[in-house]
């Protein structure tokens, strides 16, 4: 097989392997170039299997590549002072209590208790299924299912809806404690209690 045969057969899977790793397109594309480009001027007697060669090769590449971009990122991070950063950030246009107060009025008004609590726990926290189905006491592909038909509800226009605070002033207090906190657990037991009145 010569040298453009070989190019034109692992050319595909190269790729399909290197897009796998890093998730650019146009990087994979360099990653294999650059390969088959030192390929080019290597012995190739001297390779006993081509295609192992070039898959170790563009793995090796990929997790170098990936490592050079979290190095630059910690350095970019690293050269940041918190304290001007956060002196200059003007947020004084933001008011975020009230947006997540409205964002999670429309919760309570759109979506059922169990919705609701599918959808929090899993959009917001990242809760897996497995985990998700405990809380809920629901089976995974039920909240599977759950999940996403309350986002298919929270698509529909809310122009029209008339948002009551009060009735999820609870709500809204536990969900900034937990994402203060990082512990959602008074939030859940608030999305539990609400599920068995509704039930």
């Amino acid at each position: 097989m010569n040298q453009a045969q070989t190019i034109t057969l692992y050319q595909p899977l190269l790729h399909r392997l290197a897009m796998k790793m890093v998730g650019s397109w146009q990087d994979a594309e360099d990653i294999v170039q650059d390969t088959f480009l030192k390929w080019l001027t290597l012995d190739h007697e001297k390779i006993k299997n081509t295609k192992a060669y070039l898959i170790k090769s563009v793995t090796n590449s990929c997790i170098n590549h990936l490592n050079s971009i979290k190095r630059k990122k910690n350095e970019y991070l690293d050269a940041i002072n918190p304290i001007e950063f956060v002196e200059k950030l003007d947020l004084s246009h933001i008011d975020i209590e009230h947006e997540i107060s409205t964002a999670l009025a429309m919760l309570h008004k759109k979506l059922e208790p169990v919705e609701r609590a599918v959808y929090l726990l899993r959009e917001v926290f990242n809760i897996e299924y497995d985990e998700l189905q405990q809380i809920v006491n629901k089976k995974k592909e039920n909240c599977r299912q759950l999940f996403s038909r309350a986002k298919e509800k929270l698509a529909i226009d809310t122009s029209k809806i008339n948002f009551d605070m009060v009735s999820s002033a609870q709500l809204i207090e536990s969900f900034k404690k937990a994402c203060s906190f990082g512990e959602p657990k008074e939030l859940i037991e608030g999305l539990r209690l609400e599920i068995s009145q509704k039930a």
